[in-house]
C-alpha cells in the first residue's frame, strides 16, 4: 500500500517575549506574531477511506491542540510549558510543543511527519520528532 502525506496549515496569533540581556534585543519586550503552523501526517494511503486520515478529524485535533491552546494567548504567561522560563518561546520550542500535543492523538497507523511554525515570511522552525 502506498504511503500518503497530508498537510494542513492553521494560523494563530500569540504574544511572547524573550529574556532581557541576551541576543534577542527588542524581542525581549512583549510582541505578537501571526503564526502559520503546518502539520504533516503520514500513513497508508487508503483511497476507499479518502486518504491518510479524515480531514475533519485532523482539523478537530489541530483546533483543540494548536489554535485552541495558543490563539490570542500570551505564551510566556499562559502556557505552563513556557512559564517561568522553563522553555524559551522560540519557534523551535513551539514546534516541539505542538508535536508533543498532537503526535499521540493521531489515529492508529498515522504518524506525525513534521511540524513547521512560521513567524513571518522569512523565518520558520521545523521539527520532525528527532531526539
Amino acid at each position: 500500500m502506498p504511503t500518503g502525506y497530508l498537510t494542513r496549515v492553521v494560523e494563530f496569533t500569540a504574544t511572547h517575549r524573550f529574556p532581557k540581556g541576551r541576543e534577542f534585543g527588542a524581542a525581549a519586550a512583549d510582541h505578537t506574531h501571526r503564526y502559520a503552523c503546518r502539520v504533516t501526517v503520514k500513513g497508508p494511503f487508503r483511497p476507499e477511506a479518502a486518504g491518510v486520515m479524515s480531514l475533519a478529524a485532523l482539523d478537530a485535533l489541530l483546533e483543540r491542540e494548536i489554535t485552541g491552546q495558543l490563539d490570542g494567548r500570551h505564551i510566556n504567561d499562559e502556557i505552563p510549558e513556557f512559564a517561568d522560563g522553563r522553555m524559551l518561546a522560540t519557534g523551535e520550542a513551539l514546534a516541539v510543543y505542538v508535536w508533543e500535543r498532537i503526535a499521540a492523538a493521531l489515529p492508529p497507523g498515522v504518524r506525525l511527519q513534521a511540524v513547521r511554525v512560521q513567524e513571518g515570511s522569512r523565518l520558520y522552525s521545523e521539527y520532525r520528532g528527532e531526539p
